[in-house]
């Protein structure tokens, strides 16, 4: 790691700088005198900085690192928080090993491009390690059409269990151009579904009211797009790839964390 130094004198200077305001409330000749030496330490500081910008940019890349850090923790935290919501949820779209000893929770829209690219590293996960528990989280945050299409998936998932809800999705998920309503009721007509317990079940309340706890939910959890990923209490986000995701699941295993120190 790189430091940059501050001359003694300026060092000096800025420390006389913070220490004025207590100089100042002496008396009205020391308040003169510390506005005079005020004004000497800017000059002071100003004439470094201009001589040596690159510490402004290594100042930024420090203030830069230090937000993330801060954003990463407070991120950590909301997860910790909301354990229960994000694993135990009744309302959870459960495939996979119901009983892994990992769980992988999806944040997706089904109008989400990426989601789409990382649906196939999803199935692939799924495929190969039997002891992967997936939960999918509609957060349809894109296009009022996506709303739709959560409402009647989720419906669906009332009549497929496991295995065959998943093939509902991945289907859905495929589909070409805008996904909405009309998509979601042509895949759940090309399984067979009953038509009228679908539709029944998309417009009820209690399912509206878990689409906003799940919007909810990843409000509190400061996501801002899909897919996200949550492992343990760590956040992925993006269509990282299959190989990443494999990585921090066995990471997962090894020490609770998405990378181990």
């Amino acid at each position: 790691m790189r430091f940059s130094f501050i001359p003694r004198a300026a060092a000096v200077a800025i420390v006389a700088l913070l220490a004025a305001p207590s100089l100042m409330q002496t008396s009205a000749a020391a308040a003169e005198l510390s506005a005079t030496e005020k004004t000497a330490i800017e000059q002071v500081v100003r004439d470094y900085l201009l001589r040596n910008p690159e510490v402004l940019q290594e100042a930024m890349v420090e203030l830069e690192r230090r937000q993330q850090d801060n954003q990463r923790k407070a991120q950590e935290d909301a997860v910790a928080g909301e354990m229960t919501a994000l694993y135990d949820a009744e309302s959870n779209i459960v495939v996979g090993n119901p009983k892994g000893d990992v769980t992988l929770v999806e944040f997706f829209d089904y109008n989400c491009g990426y989601c789409k690219r990382a649906l196939d590293d999803v199935a692939q996960l799924v495929k190969q390690d039997p002891n992967l528990r997936v939960i999918l989280k509609d957060f349809p945050i894109l296009r009022p059409e996506s709303l739709d299409a959560a409402l009647y998936a989720r419906a669906a998932q009332h009549q497929l269990p496991g295995a065959k809800f998943f093939d509902y999705h991945t289907r859905l998920m495929g589909a070409k151009g805008l996904v909405g309503k009309e998509q979601a009721i042509a895949v759940a007509k090309e399984m067979g579904l009953d038509m009228a317990r679908l539709q029944k079940d998309a417009t009820s309340d209690a399912l509206k009211a878990e689409i906003r706890e799940t919007l909810a939910l990843g409000d509190r959890l400061s996501l801002t797009g899909t897919p996200a990923f949550v492992l343990g209490k760590d956040v992925v986000f993006g269509a990282v790839g299959h190989a990443p995701l494999q990585q921090a699941i066995a990471s997962v295993r090894q020490c609770g964390r998405t990378a181990c120190s």
